[in-house]
């Protein structure tokens, strides 16, 4: 695959798998995952696994499609289910590509936009081991639109730095969708001037809507 396929297909498709992958290959000596933010009641229970744009209608169909048959497999143990299982997946992957070989550039931004994208913290629960999370801007407070620490990647001390957006609906409040706060941006630069002093480089993931625009924030 090349062109447009490669650039948004493979980003739509495989960037959770391969950062899942990432993750099982490390083990579970990380200690990001235990800071990610508790996962309470929310209304997220009754959203869909799946998140489809408008343009991929066609494959949720054909998906909804293989879920039905494959829980019919399940109950029955159709070997012939099965082989039609097989065809509609095969299905499935040619449309994707054919599909994101023509995306107009609006679908693209959807793309781009998509809320099934990882966030900061899954990157950091995939790739940095030993991650120790630092906190404030030691004038005003803690801000948790921007995520900021210490670990190592690949074997070498680093500082990470990014913007967490949250996952559902209590990480996204607790996170401000990803938008900072002064105190955010103020922590940022601490962090940055610490990896200075130590000499540590500075892995920052950008993801975020803007700064926040609030009253307190500007008075900040």
């Amino acid at each position: 695959m090349s062109g447009p396929t490669s650039g948004f297909f493979l980003r739509r498709q495989h960037e959770r798998q391969h950062l899942s992958r990432a993750a099982a290959a490390r083990g579970p000596k990380r200690r990001a995952r235990a800071w990610r933010p508790q996962k309470g009641p929310s209304l997220d229970k009754n959203v869909p696994v799946r998140f489809y744009l408008d343009f991929e209608k066609p494959i949720a169909e054909l998906e909804s499609k293989i879920n039905e048959l494959k829980s019919m497999v399940s109950e029955e143990g159709g070997v012939s289910i099965a082989a039609e299982i097989e065809k509609l997946q095969e299905k499935v992957q040619d449309l994707l590509v054919e599909i994101y070989a023509k995306l107009t550039p609006w679908q693209k931004a959807q793309v781009a936009r998509h809320p099934e994208r990882p966030h900061c913290l899954d990157y950091i629960n995939a790739l940095i081991d030993d991650f120790t999370p630092l906190a404030g801007d030691r004038y005003f407070g803690e801000d948790a639109a921007i995520v900021g620490g210490v670990g190592t990647f690949r074997g070498r001390s680093v500082m990470v730095i990014g913007n967490e957006k949250g996952s559902d609906t209590q990480s996204r409040i607790k996170h401000n969708f990803g938008m900072a706060n002064p105190e955010g941006y103020r922590k940022a630069v601490r962090l940055m001037e610490m990896a200075d002093k130590f000499g540590l480089p500075v892995i920052t993931l950008v993801d975020t809507a803007g700064a926040y625009p609030g009253v307190a924030a500007e008075e900040r």
